[in-house]
């Protein structure tokens, strides 16, 4: 496994063009400064010894050399050893609506949005659990398979979208078996799913998939997002609306939601604008009986930054050679390709 120890240090690549602009802008001055002097080709006569092309090839080592420090100080590592850990904890799929409809705003900015900040936060706060997630409309689809990486669980909430899946709708219980099929061999006596929607199923019978969820001994969370009165759909700025023209009004339906968490010894949620309820859901599964997890993980790392420094102070050495200007004895090779017309010549 290959990873930067100190990845921060990256963003001072950002240095190389700024360097790189900086330099070409000064050489455009000193151009123009220049040819205040007299005709650019007859001062170049006058120089003989100045190479524009040394300057350039010396400027652009420093820059490699710069680039290789900065890759060095943010410490590239590969991981050399495993170690398996084990901890007692809960594995918890998170099953969550992406249909259109979660992009009704009676939640600020929109359902969808208020959804993933919440998820953000939930993830902040996690320990021993390993967490998957499925998104789903009217179809679903596995986003991130159970892992113990919160990192990367973050990171995957964050892209959550109506564009994930290819078929509008609101499947529910296509969602449920398919995070029932999620879990993994360690976890058959704490397994837990929390589904986030605003309840509005037009595809299937979720109420038996949660019915076999239950004969799996998975205990299913529910939380409602939106409110009874409902909000209008807006999509690219422009409001949804059904075949006789008329607004669409997504509204929060409850009770088929109260019935899958009963089903499942879970609890039902509706979340406010205060608060999606994810905390209360946490404290509850913090009571459930742990099953022991095991996780592998790299445990040592080999460093590959000194590599990096050797080639960068072998381009500052190679640098520190290139003279400036062109050496007598070496003109004859003209090694950079350069023009060496004298005035001369032109006449």
């Amino acid at each position: 496994m290959f990873r930067f120890a100190n990845s921060e240090y990256l963003y001072l690549l950002l240095l190389i063009p700024v360097l790189a602009i900086i330099y070409a802008l000064v050489a455009r001055r000193r151009r123009h400064l220049l040819a205040k002097f007299g005709n650019l080709e007859l001062l170049q006569g006058l120089m003989p010894d100045f190479s524009r092309g040394r300057l350039r090839l010396k400027f652009a080592l420093y820059l490699l050399a710069l680039a290789c420090v900065v890759l060095a100080a943010a410490r590239p590592q590969f991981g050399s050893k495993l170690r398996e850990e084990k901890s007692k904890g809960v594995e918890m799929m998170l099953v969550v609506d992406v249909s259109n409809s979660m992009l009704a705003e009676d939640f600020e900015p929109n359902r969808l949005e208020r959804t993933k900040y919440a998820i953000g936060k939930l993830f902040e706060g996690l320990h021993q659990e390993r967490v998957g997630l499925v998104a789903f409309a009217g179809e679903p689809k596995v986003q991130l398979p159970i892992t113990s990486d919160y990192r990367m669980a973050q990171a995957f909430a964050k892209r959550l979208s109506p564009s994930l899946v290819g078929e509008q709708g609101t499947a529910i219980g296509k969602a449920l078996q398919l995070a029932t099929l999620s879990f993994s061999s360690q976890s058959e006596q704490s397994r837990v799913i929390v589904l986030i929607t605003d309840g509005e199923n037009h595809e299937d019978d979720a109420v038996e998939a949660a019915r076999v969820a239950k004969e799996q001994g998975i205990r299913i969370y529910t939380i409602g997002i939106g409110t009874p009165e409902g909000a209008p759909i807006k999509i690219n700025g422009e409001f949804v609306k059904d075949e006789d023209g008329q607004m669409v009004v997504s509204k929060l339906g409850e009770q088929m939601l109260e019935q899958i968490a009963t089903i499942t010894d879970g609890a039902y949620v509706r979340a406010t604008k205060q608060s999606i309820g994810l905390e209360e859901i946490v404290k509850s599964i913090n009571e459930m009986e742990k099953s022991e997890l095991s996780t592998v993980r790299y445990e040592e790392y080999n460093e590959q930054y000194q590599y990096l420094l050797a080639v960068a102070l072998s381009l500052l050495l190679l640098e520190s050679l290139i003279l400036s200007r062109r050496n007598h004895r070496l003109r004859k090779f003209n090694i950079f390709r350069e023009e060496r017309e004298s005035v001369d010549n032109q006449n």
